[in-house]
């Protein structure tokens, strides 16, 4: 079966935003639909054997009314191809601008990548090096701290931030520039918090949803699907809020401890084992399995195209955190909401991300450093206002909660360029 368009998806969420908003005017709907810019590059590296491989880059720029291009580099081989990931990349820069608009923060969105799995093909430190500079060359006419802020995505660290970093200052006349990128290291400008920010922006989501709907978090069985950065984060948080994980996944299969385990443990383990699966006291189970095992809280924080309409008749949650970009897909929404389950979109469970990057950027234009709790402190407003103000439309609409974040999200993107008008 051909995997689901992702912009498709991503598409019809800003016809649904629309539709509620009243807006017919076929040009209006394909401003906010389409990138304004889709960059692609060859990127051609020596390898350690001596020989030439063209690798293939991507940078898309979909929205900059409410200031510079925000969103980041992935280094990914998806099923479908390069053809499928320029599909995947459009719609990763779509939800960077609603994801910046609907905690408020003065970004565009964008998205970009190499279509290259390192850890897959092994890929030596020194190939990894040359690949992200010359890359980073190819897109620097795009980039800059007022034009387009990268930052890292899947299989990127604040390793290769710092390699673009460099090779953009060296570009530009050795005019030094931290922020022309986020999620660097500390000593290179970094911001404290950025490590653990899109699950720790995703615990404050799901405390607030769980205010609403009067659940008691401590006790309260957590379900985390991935075991990478936002899962294991969204569980060390939700563990410290009196919550209790059962059940998580990684790429190499799914694990269920009915008497919960401790997120650090399990961590430990994978460290030392390099999956989940095997943890003691654990039973494998199949990835259906994993997400509708019964709990309160499900935390999807893998890939795209995880909850599926049949998915979705079968789940046993309370509380959905989507820590990862685009894990419902747009058939499955209308269930959810009819049974009931509180869903936390995407664009808002892991904008803690883009809100620290935001912080990052902040600092280095300013050159001056917040500790940990201030940056903390900075980002729970913003995500803490962005679910109250999604709340509060989804029950002014009677609409789900990812229309209603849309809604938002779209009409402060429509008000500004309402403001801003067509120039020239």
């Amino acid at each position: 079966m051909a995997q689901p368009d992702p912009f498709e998806s991503a598409t019809k969420q800003v016809n649904d935003a629309c539709d509620v908003l009243g807006i017919n005017d076929k040009g209006i709907r394909d401003y906010l639909i389409m990138p304004n810019r889709f960059l692609r590059v060859k990127v051609p590296v020596k390898m350690d054997d001596g020989k030439i491989r063209v690798f293939t880059g991507f940078r898309c720029q979909h929205n900059n009314d409410r200031g510079p291009y925000k969103g980041g580099i992935r280094y990914f081989d998806p099923e479908g191809g390069v053809k499928y990931m320029e599909r995947e990349v459009m719609a990763l820069s779509s939800w960077m601008t609603w994801k910046c608009a609907v905690v408020d923060i003065p970004l565009g969105g964008a998205k970009g990548g190499v279509f290259v799995n390192p850890k897959k093909e092994k890929l030596s430190d020194g190939e990894l090096e040359r690949l992200t500079r010359q890359f980073a060359s190819r897109i620097a006419e795009v980039i800059g701290p007022q034009k387009d802020i990268p930052a890292p995505d899947v299989y990127t660290t604040g390793k290769e931030m710092t390699q673009i970093m460099d090779t953009f200052t060296k570009m530009n006349g050795n005019n030094y520039s931290p922020g022309t990128i986020t999620g660097k290291p500390i000593p290179m400008g970094g911001s404290l918090a950025r490590d653990v920010a899109t699950g720790l922006g995703n615990s404050y989501c799901i405390r607030e949803a769980a205010k609403i709907l009067n659940i008691e978090l401590k006790g309260a069985k957590v379900v985390l699907q991935g075991f990478g950065n936002a899962s294991t984060f969204s569980g060390v948080y939700l563990e410290k809020l009196g919550a209790k994980c059962i059940a998580a996944s990684d790429s190499k299969g799914s694990i269920l401890v009915p008497d919960g385990f401790k997120v650090q443990e399990l961590i430990d383990w994978k460290q030392k084992e390099g999956s989940v699966v095997g943890y003691p006291g654990s039973k494998e189970i199949s990835t259906e399995e994993l997400l509708t095992t019964e709990c309160d809280v499900l935390v999807p924080g893998a890939l795209e195209n995880q909850i599926t309409a049949a998915i979705a008749e079968k789940l046993k949650c309370k509380i959905i955190g989507e820590a990862a970009n685009g894990p419902t897909l747009p058939e499955a929404d209308p269930i959810l909401y009819k049974k009931g389950i509180f869903v936390i979109p995407d664009i808002l469970a892991n904008s803690g991300g883009v809100c620290i990057s935001y912080l990052e950027w902040v600092q280095n234009n300013m050159g001056y450093y917040w500790t940990f709790d201030e940056v903390a402190s900075k980002m729970e407003v913003k995500i803490v206002k962005g679910l109250k103000d999604m709340y509060e439309l989804s029950k002014k609409h009677n609409i789900d909660n990812r229309k209603a974040a849309m809604v938002l999200a779209v009409s402060r993107v429509l008000e500004a360029f309402n403001h801003k008008g067509i120039w020239p």
